[in-house]
This record gives C-alpha cells, sequence and structure tokens, in this order.
C-alpha cells in the first residue's frame, strides 16, 4: 500500500486553492483528455517499429520490423522520452472531453492529475489549454494513489478519479477508497486488451457516460 507523496508532486499540490466545500473531479490526460496511442504509433512506423497488441503493457509489444527486436523496458522509457519531446504539445483531445469537464467545473473543481515526464510539464499544460482544457496539472511519478489521497483530503465533498491504468486505479483505491474511482479508456483496442479495472466503481469509453455517472452521483450527494 503506498502511502508516500513525492515533494514535487507535493509542491504541485500545495498551489492549488481549493476550496474545501466543493467538491473535486482529478482527471488522468493520456487516454482520458489528450489521446496517446493512435500518435504513438505514427511515433513507431516512423522509427519502422509497430506496437504488437499482445497486451496493453508498451514494455515487450514494441518491436522493430528490420529485424523482429522487441524494445527491453530500458528502451521503451527512452522511446517513451522522445516521443513526449517530440509530440507533448500536439496530442489530440479525446472527443467530448472539453465540453464535458466545462460543464462539470461549474458543480466540481477539476484537477488534471498527469504521469507525463516532470521536464514536459509546461508542455503538458500548454497543450490542453490549447484545447480549452485550462485546469490546474499535477506532473505525478508512479502509483497516484498518494497524490488523489492529498487531494481528497482537501475538500468535504465527493471526489471522482478518473483513470485509464487500473493500477492507479488500485492504488487509490487502497489509500483513498472514498474516492469515486471511474475507468475510463478512449482507445477501443487497449480497452478490450485491459478489460474493467476491478477496482473501479464505473467503466467509461466516452465522456459522455462519464458526465452522467458523476452528474447523478453529484446530484444524489446534494450537489
Amino acid at each position: 500500500m503506498e502511502d508516500l507523496l513525492a515533494k514535487a508532486t507535493e509542491d504541485q499540490i500545495s498551489s492549488i486553492q481549493i476550496n474545501y466545500d466543493f467538491p473535486m473531479i482529478i482527471s488522468d490526460a493520456d487516454e482520458v483528455l489528450v489521446i496517446f496511442m493512435k500518435r504513438f504509433e505514427l511515433f513507431l512506423t516512423e522509427l519502422n517499429c509497430y506496437f504488437n497488441w499482445a497486451s496493453f503493457k508498451l514494455t515487450g509489444n514494441i518491436i522493430r520490423h528490420t529485424d523482429d527486436h522487441v524494445f527491453s523496458q530500458k528502451e521503451v522509457f527512452c522511446l517513451l522520452d522522445q516521443f513526449f519531446k517530440k509530440e507533448t504539445l500536439t496530442l489530440d483531445a479525446v472527443p467530448g472531453a472539453k465540453q464535458a469537464l466545462n460543464e462539470l467545473s461549474t458543480r466540481a473543481q477539476v484537477i488534471i492529475l498527469s504521469n507525463v515526464p516532470y521536464a514536459y510539464r509546461e508542455e503538458r499544460i500548454e497543450c490542453l489549454n490549447n484545447h480549452g482544457m485550462d485546469y490546474p496539472v499535477v506532473v505525478n511519478a508512479g502509483p497516484k494513489g498518494p497524490a488523489v489521497k492529498a487531494l481528497a483530503e482537501k475538500t468535504q465533498g465527493p471526489v471522482f478519479f478518473i483513470d485509464d491504468s487500473p493500477n492507479n486505479i488500485k492504488s487509490v483505491a487502497e489509500v483513498a477508497d472514498g474516492v469515486r474511482r471511474i475507468h475510463f479508456i478512449h482507445d477501443i483496442r487497449l480497452g478490450k486488451l485491459i478489460g474493467t479495472a476491478p477496482h473501479s466503481h464505473y467503466h467509461s469509453v466516452s465522456w459522455t457516460t462519464a458526465k452522467e455517472i458523476i452528474d447523478e452521483e453529484l446530484r444524489t450527494a446534494g450537489f
């Protein structure tokens, strides 16, 4: 069970003004607000590589065409850094994300919790702003449970966490079980490989559904 919060993440959280009486929506970015996988596949194609789709994990699924070389975890991390350096600013928005968050932000504070490398934090913020999603961004590393716990403790209202990773959903369940967890995956292919995160309360592949879930929970809670 994780209970340690990195200093860099803690400092970012401390800088956000949060209304104690207002509900909170904590949203991931990749495959929730911006489209990662399709752009990553194009990036791999430019390197004469491809994603094998044998599982949802990057390590073990990135293969070079010329010699069938399977990239190691270290090589995958290097590729990801190249990708984020090249594409963080240019990722497309997930359909419906801007409108849904715009409407939900009248009823709850929206905070974006992203595991993009910290070196590309400003690019992530600029990309989201360009898509009309101008909300506080916290860049995290590793499991998101501690960061969500720290944020959730700053409000007495309902808190929602939206993420595509079952590991992050589980991490939040372990340290902040009162947070309502929505497993959201935009890419249908990834969704089929991952299935529904067992520690989530809901599963969604669209912002229409996710917004309906949050709207109803807020209404039931009196907000």
